[in-house]
């Protein structure tokens, strides 16, 4: 089996220039809250707007829901694809684009399984990206791997971020071994270094993915999310992630510039713990679409945005409503998927 490391294919960093975005629109028998269908239908119309700003946005849409969801949009930038899924987290059932040297694309398809079983049925999800990468006429490359896209972050130049908590729980590849997960993963998304975190955020129900803690800001600078509250779980998370970034060379053998961005205040709905981020954030051309969460989060909000300029001093930060999807799970980086810019494959 031909493997992307084998005809130099890799993953490029999400700041790279993108063709296109890509998300699914929320299928309500499937939501954890269905009667919240219409608010989660508006965030997400919101999201794919607010992406139309900086670049195409292409919806992947029930062939059921099509006429429904095309009447919420005039931009002439958002166009609609219409494949069946289950679910509407694209980040992480959708393909991870690769580029070649000669800047040509083609898409991983890793296996998917509703992170670990949780939310059934998973089929059609799990056939997403065959489809999509069919579309658009691009080479695919199928990894003998269960894994998502919101569980890692590259920096472009051969150094990957992820976690122990996510990539090598039992409910996602049981038979394989840490080295055999490693190597697929160097082999799929070909990368030299990986750089494992332990945990993720508390009450992170996908156990733990990266794109919710820590993300690359440039080869070499990394920008972590962090508690600084005793008392709180993601304080003993966050600070154990700090230590081990502190600590860690990339593949250049550069150690890291670490940004810190303190975490919106807890909240909690129905007893269960919302897990905000701002770390789930989303580049786009020319910008950042972060999410932002009001009411008790006002100042963290604000110092989230400050801290985000100045990083990217030549980007336009678009805040977007946070609490629109969260109840659901997830965020702007995990609905989204970039196509990086290409000469087609």
């Amino acid at each position: 089996m031909t493997k992307p490391k084998d005809v130099n294919y890799s993953m490029p960093a999400e700041w790279t220039e993108h063709e296109r975005t890509f998300i699914s629109w929320p299928v309500q028998a499937s939501m954890v809250y269905p009667e919240d269908h219409a608010v989660v239908s508006q965030g997400y119309a919101d999201l794919a707007k607010a992406i139309a700003e900086f670049e195409p946005v292409t919806v992947i849409v029930n062939p059921s829901d099509a006429e429904q969801v095309k009447a919420m949009f005039t931009e002439s930038n958002v166009d609609f694809l219409e494949i069946q899924h289950n679910d509407a987290w694209f980040r992480d059932n959708g393909p991870t684009f690769v580029l070649n040297e000669q800047q040509e694309i083609a898409a991983v398809n890793w296996k998917f399984n509703a992170w670990g079983g949780k939310y059934a049925p998973w089929d059609l999800d799990d056939n997403v990206a065959p489809q999509i990468a069919e579309h658009h006429g691009v080479k695919r490359f199928d990894a003998p791997l269960v894994m998502e896209g919101g569980s890692i972050h590259v920096d472009g130049e051969g150094t990957l971020l992820t976690t122990e908590e996510c990539l090598l729980n039992t409910n996602r590849n049981p038979d394989l071994s840490r080295a055999e997960i490693e190597d697929h993963v160097r082999n799929f998304v070909n990368v030299e270094k990986i750089i494992w975190l332990n945990k993720g955020l508390d009450g992170d129900e996908t156990d733990g993915h990266v794109d919710n803690i820590a993300c690359f800001a440039a080869p070499g600078k990394i920008i972590l999310q962090v508690c600084n509250d005793p008392s709180d779980a993601n304080y003993a998370i966050t600070q154990e992630n700090l230590g081990i970034l502190r600590s860690a060379t990339d593949a250049k053998g550069r150690s890291f510039e670490i940004i810190q961005i303190e975490q919106p205040p807890l909240t909690f709905f129905e007893e269960q713990r919302l897990t905000l981020s701002y770390l789930n954030f989303y580049f786009v051309n020319g910008g950042i679409i972060l999410p932002v969460f009001g009411g008790t989060a006002e100042e963290t909000d604000r110092k989230a945005i400050e801290v985000l300029q100045a990083a990217f001093p030549e980007r336009r930060i678009r805040t977007i409503n946070g609490m629109s999807i969260i109840k659901e799970g997830g965020n702007v980086h995990c609905t989204t998927q970039q196509m990086p810019a290409s000469k087609k494959g």
